[in-house]
């Protein structure tokens, strides 16, 4: 599960991302479609001149919109400029900055303060990151401007091998056949940074999971495997990637991109530029194209003027208008006024009978988003967990449906789920009572290293672990549990990991019961204090049997960010942890 890398050596580096938070209200609906070319450097910075009748008294916007988006929304701005047209009054200055909508969510969730006024990114997928943060700016829905379905695009000879255009596919078989082998070769941008990406990804689990395929969680993690060997880190590098002729061996790279998950407007830019061999020919899941929709969001909109306020809607209602629509459409983005134009379908390398009038599909929910995400981080990070387990009296009472004790229950999940990792992930394991170590209530087994590692000649790290949760067993004592879990978090943030998923696995049986510790307040308290959202660490605390206390585990966890749960049988252990990090890499 190493880091992701673009198979393109043309390619510009990574950039570091950071993170966002969002609260949406939906005040309007306006819907228009369309691309635009930019317009120069002048319109880029806001500096094309107005009329005398505007010169003195106009209201100036500041716009954040996608990369893809921005030329648009310059070229209208310019139409608005030259044009003078007014609100309530007044002319419009809108300048517009490009920037990729993760990172602008990314910064909003950090906490960072914006300086304009309005953002168009090209999914709400990143209004809706950008509330997971603790950032108070709201963001509000207006409306959205243009759609472009996610398809996926294959050059010429790609696509007639599987018999493009007539033949129609799923999603999950068109997967098939661009992961079954390394022969048709497909790439896609980072679904942690691009809208695209995960959208596709989170489409393929629900085409997998409908068509009822048995292990279609497997699919799905084996096809982020296969993307994560073939990422790029924005849709415009994806793009990059594509074989420039048929052979996709061109400049001695013989690992250029045969098929790319794309949207639609991305395709038709592609082509305009693209030889006749280098093309997209889109294929159209017959069982929906989950839609980019650019949603038009106002930022910190009470402390916006009314002028302001204003004056964003009036330059949104442009696009819904004729000129507008027109824009939209010339660089490849769809309107909401019906079809989409068989000329724009063609540009970007559509044709009948591939289902692009009629094939979009339902926004996927948000928590189907969220499993996706999580999915695909641990899929492409390296995890590093420390797994902590309660050795206390207690668990060494039978499990009535398996006779076997609790703590033997327990030991046998966490062999059998380390079968899940790889050797480029870390875990290590401590165990805790009371007064195990002197006067500690846990003591450190075997520290958090790969498990591919091997100490000399000696056994790897994944048998050194196996031994050790082999040898686990009941010691005298209580639940030492809050002292247990504040050390072990400062110990996780101290040794954490940069690029690597962190996380701490606390299983217990019981509520804490060691009367000198720190009350359950204070441990929340601290572990609040302790978080650092540029060093996540989520505790992800499960308890088992009915003795354990539930909401204690949910309360230390959810300080951290993490997640606490509750089973009564130790066997669903494997299957909670993984379930529960997927949910934490998700956020």
């Amino acid at each position: 599960m190493g880091r992701h890398n673009s198979p393109d050596p043309y390619a510009p580096d990574a950039q570091s991302r950071p993170r966002a938070r969002r609260r949406t209200i939906a005040i309007a609906t306006v819907l228009v479609l369309g691309v635009a070319t930019g317009t120069g450097v002048a319109a880029r910075n806001g500096l094309l001149s107005f009329g005398g009748s505007c010169e003195e008294d106009a209201i100036r916007l500041d716009v954040v919109a996608s990369p893809d988006m921005a030329p648009v929304l310059r070229e209208e701005a310019e139409h608005a400029r030259d044009q003078d047209v007014t609100s309530d009054g007044r002319c419009l200055d809108v300048r517009v900055q490009a920037q990729e909508a993760y990172k602008v969510a990314d910064t909003l969730r950090d906490g960072g303060h914006p300086d304009f006024e309005v953002w168009v990114p090209d999914s709400d997928l990143w209004v809706d990151r950008a509330s997971l943060g603790g950032n108070d700016v709201p963001l509000t829905a207006a409306g959205n401007i243009a759609s472009s379905p996610v398809t996926m695009g294959m050059v010429p000879s790609a696509a007639e091998s599987v018999g493009w255009p007539q033949k129609q596919y799923s999603w999950a078989e068109l997967t098939a056949i661009a992961t079954e082998d390394d022969k048709l070769r497909l790439g896609s941008a980072d679904p942690a940074r691009s809208a695209t990406g995960l959208l596709a990804l989170t489409k393929i689990g629900a085409s997998a999971a409908q068509a009822d395929k048995p292990g279609s969680d497997t699919q799905v993690a084996a096809t982020a495997k296969v993307l994560a060997q073939r990422t790029s880190d924005s849709d415009a590098q994806a793009l990059e990637t594509v074989a420039r002729d048929d052979s996709g061996t061109e400049q001695g790279n013989p690992r250029r991109n045969q098929a790319l998950i794309v949207s639609e407007q991305a395709a038709f830019t592609h082509n305009a530029s693209a030889s006749e061999e280098g093309q997209l020919e889109l294929f159209y899941p017959e069982d929906g194209a989950p839609q980019l929709d650019y949603p038009f969001t106002l930022v910190d909109e009470p402390q916006l003027s009314t002028d302001e306020s204003r004056a964003a809607l009036r330059f949104m209602t442009l696009l819904s208008e004729d000129k507008g629509r027109g824009i939209l459409e010339k660089h490849g983005f769809r309107s909401g006024a019906g079809d989409p134009s068989d000329q724009l379908v063609a540009a970007a390398g559509g044709r009948a009978p591939q289902p692009f009038a009629d094939a979009t599909a339902e926004p996927p929910a948000p928590k189907e988003v969220q499993s996706t995400l999580g999915l695909w981080t641990i899929t492409v990070q390296s995890a590093r967990l420390t797994t902590v387990v309660d050795v206390s009296n207690s668990m060494g009472e039978l499990v009535p449906s398996r006779g076997e004790s609790r703590l033997e229950v327990t030991k046998a999940s966490l062999i059998q789920a380390l079968d899940q990792f790889t050797p480029e992930d870390e875990i290590g394991v401590w165990e805790f009572s009371t007064l195990l170590d002197g006067e500690n209530d846990y003591k450190k087994l075997v520290p958090t290293q790969r498990l591919g590692d091997r100490a000399g000649k000696g056994s790897t790290q994944r048998e050194r672990l196996t031994d050790a949760y082999s040898g686990l067993q009941p010691k005298p004592g209580y639940t030492g549990l809050y002292d247990t879990a504040l050390a072990a978090y400062k110990d996780a943030q101290k040794t954490y990991v940069k690029g690597k998923f962190n996380a701490l696995v606390i299983l217990t049986d019981g509520a804490n019961q060691d009367p000198g510790s720190i009350t359950r307040s204070a441990l929340v308290g601290e572990l609040k204090r302790l978080t650092d959202p540029k060093r996540p660490v989520p505790l992800i605390a499960i308890a088992v049997g009915p003795d354990a206390n539930k909401d204690e585990v949910k309360e230390i966890a959810a300080a951290t960010g993490g997640s606490g749960h509750q089973i009564d049988d130790p066997a669903q252990m494997q299957e909670v942890i993984l379930k529960a990090i997927i949910a934490a890499g998700g956020n």
